[in-house]
Formats: structure tokens, sequence, C-alpha cells
């Protein structure tokens, strides 16, 4: 019996995903086809249908394989010693995502996908929910540490902070001469701002 390699089965699939964003920025969902995602990644059709059994699945992945690696990143930064820091960081990276060829055609892609799927909108909305429980556990933690200001709750704030990582998207898709790097300059130090521990006043 033939048996398969997990590592180069995970690399073969990732390929293919990653090639299907491609097409899916370029030409939107509706537009993509099967034949268009087989041309991107050089396989063949049969190859394809191995590992998925249509478009759809395709483009689901590409959102389930973020959340794995949103989830990730979101673990270690929890175990890592200045939670403030790692907070700001792991926005930063979620932020920087804009820059990188495609992601915010994506993302407009994964919204009209919403408004039509109900079961991919669903997706959508764990993986957020998962990004703000994780980003509410880095604000916890940056609480208890003193890090950050004892009266924010960390669940609303976190709302906050995913919010200002989906401004960023949004900004960047109006405006694609955007300086990035420059808008995360401004997003960091509002977080700070508003995080940060409020000074008492003398003898307060």
């Amino acid at each position: 019996m033939r048996t398969v390699d997990p590592a180069k089965h995970a690399a073969k699939r990732r390929a293919i995903v990653d090639a299907a964003a491609g097409c899916f920025a370029g030409k939107g969902f509706e537009r993509t086809t099967t034949a268009d995602i087989c041309r991107a990644a050089g396989i063949s059709s049969g190859s394809l249908f191995h590992y998925f059994p249509n478009k759809r699945a395709v483009f689901t992945a590409i959102f389930t394989d973020d959340a794995t690696e949103t989830a990730a990143r979101l673990e270690t930064a929890a175990e890592a010693g200045d939670p403030l820091a790692a907070l700001l960081d792991v926005v930063a990276e979620l932020a920087g995502q804009v820059a990188q060829p495609g992601v915010v055609r994506i993302v407009l892609e994964a919204a009209a996908q919403a408004a039509r799927d109900e079961e991919f909108a669903q997706l959508i909305h764990r993986n957020d929910a998962a990004l703000r429980d994780g980003l509410a556990v880095l604000v916890q933690r940056a609480v208890d540490a003193g890090s950050i200001d004892p009266g924010v709750a960390p669940r609303a704030a976190a709302g906050w902070v995913a919010g200002l990582v989906d401004a960023m998207i949004s900004r960047a898709s109006l405006d694609p001469g955007l300086d990035l790097a420059a808008e995360q300059a401004i997003l960091r130090t509002i977080l700070i701002r508003f995080l940060r521990p409020v000074a008492l006043p003398d003898g307060g």
C-alpha cells in the first residue's frame, strides 16, 4: 500500500491554497475557476480534487488556515514575559498583513462571500470571536502585570483592538498608496495611549 508523507501532503496543500489565494485576489471568487487554480498551482484537475472537492473548499481553506496560524501566534504571545509588548507585536503582525500582495482583496472577497454564504459567514464569525478571545487573554495578562489600566475591560478592549486592525485593512482598500509603516506607527501610539495606566492625581 502506498503511504502518504504528511509533510509533503501538507506542503502541497499549502501550495494550492497560496496559488488559489492569488487567483481569488486577482479575479474574485465568482470569476475564478478551478482551471485558473490548477494553472496557478501547476497541477492537474485530478490533483486539485484530491485535496479539495471544489473551489469553495479552497477558498474556505484560506481562512481556516489563517485562523489556525493566528491562534498559534496568540498562544505563543500569551506565554511571553512582557504581555503588553506581546500584544503590540501581535497587532503589528496582523495589521502588517495588509502589505502582503492580495491580502486586502481577499478580505473584501471574504466579506462579499459571507453576504451570500451563511456557512462561510459563520466561519468568519468564529474566526473573529477566536481572535478577540485571544487578544482579551493578552489584555488581561497585561492588566495583571500592571502594564495596562486596570479599569480596562479585557473583552471590550480586545474588540476595539481588533476593530483598529480592521480599520487598517479598510483604509488600505480605499487608499492603495497608503503609507503602511506610518499608519502602523500611529496605530501603535493609539493603542499605548488607550491602554496605558491612568496616572493618579497627587495625593489620590
